[in-house]
């Protein structure tokens, strides 16, 4: 499943949904404050864990096939709004391509907010993987940034 991230139409409806007023305000107001007071780097293993966090209190079914994982995971992240992920798997570990991830609405702070989603994005699929089975040494990390709102991890054996 791929999406038209050139479509500004299409992005600008993604936005819409993904980024209520208030509440999205406040957590890119929390974010930024976070990145500002100790910097980009330092904020990544807070994000990761939040991440994490999130995974552990929802949790997916446990899955059987490539298949079955990749819906249960939409199925959660469209329950936040979050966008959508393509997973690819092969003999190296998994390719997990999010596309319509939120944006942030000023254009001059999207990069820092695209990195601070990876981050907790990163913590997510980790957990959520290594509930399925996954090992320990095995981690997600982003791999590729096609875009603020389309970026592919990669879920492998750093060694």
């Amino acid at each position: 499943m791929a999406l038209d991230t050139s479509n500004s139409v299409l992005m600008a409806y993604f936005q819409q949904q993904q980024t209520p007023p208030g509440w999205f305000d406040l957590l890119t107001i929390m974010v930024d404050g976070m990145v500002t007071n100790v910097g980009e780097t330092e904020s990544q293993p807070f994000l990761k864990q939040m991440g994490e966090t999130m995974a552990d209190r929802f949790p997916l079914p446990v899955s059987q096939t490539v298949g079955e994982l990749e819906a249960a995971m939409n199925a959660k992240l469209a329950a936040f709004g979050w966008g959508v992920v393509d997973i690819a798997a092969n003999d190296d570990g998994m390719l997990l391509r999010h596309q319509a991830l939120p944006v942030y609405r000023d254009a001059a702070g999207q990069t820092r907010w695209c990195n601070a989603l990876c981050a907790i994005l990163e913590g997510l699929y980790g957990r959520w993987l290594y509930a399925q089975g996954g090992e320990a040494k095995l981690v997600v990390k982003r791999h590729r940034l096609f875009s603020v709102s389309d970026v592919q991890f990669r879920y492998f054996n750093p060694q």
